[in-house]
């Protein structure tokens, strides 16, 4: 029986000119290491593979280990089951949220589970971030940037959850469901 597909999500690469890494060159070291099927998605460090083996620990350390070997610089890895992203999908976390262009969907990949120190769901005093849900594996929020174009909503979230986080936008989630 084949492996079930992985995904990785490499944390804090190609943001504000630091830690570049090209995803052909991704692809390729991946390749190189064994890995099958590489597929990337957009330049944030979103992977899918197959890979023989299902130790999700080992593979994680490897990644890690080939990228710092590689490209000269530490990048903590997330590795998990492609089926996290289906049934994330399938739970539909944001339904009934009035997406406008100042809408942000945020889903939030946790490394082990954490107990946040809020009540959930969670809004900010200003209004303009709201934690809907929380797992054993992400947290999906919702950022309103009518009023800023940033916000404290990922400081929120390192706070809450620990710096080992790496958030993606809804539409990048939808896009590494169909690698």
């Amino acid at each position: 029986m084949m492996a079930e597909r992985k995904i990785a999500l490499l944390r804090g690469i190609n943001v504000g000119g630091r830690k570049k890494i090209k995803m052909a060159d991704l692809r390729q070291m991946m390749d190189d290491a064994g890995f099958r099927t590489v597929k990337t998605v957009l330049a944030s460090g979103n992977v899918a593979f197959d890979s023989d083996s299902d130790n999700l620990d080992e593979l994680k350390a490897t990644l890690e280990s080939q990228i710092e070997a590689r490209f000269g610089f530490p990048v903590p890895v997330l590795v998990f089951p492609k089926q996290r992203i289906t049934d994330l999908i399938d739970a539909d976390p944001f339904g009934g949220i009035d997406v406008t262009k100042a809408t942000r969907l945020y889903v939030t990949f946790l490394p082990t589970p954490v107990t946040p120190n809020i009540d959930i769901p969670y809004e900010a005093p200003d209004g303009d971030f709201r934690i809907l849900r929380v797992t054993d594996t992400d947290v999906c929020s919702v950022l309103t940037v009518d009023k800023t174009r940033s916000g404290d909503g990922m400081a929120i979230l390192e706070k809450e959850f620990g710096k080992g986080i790496t958030t993606r936008n809804w539409n990048t989630v939808l896009k590494i469901a169909n690698l």
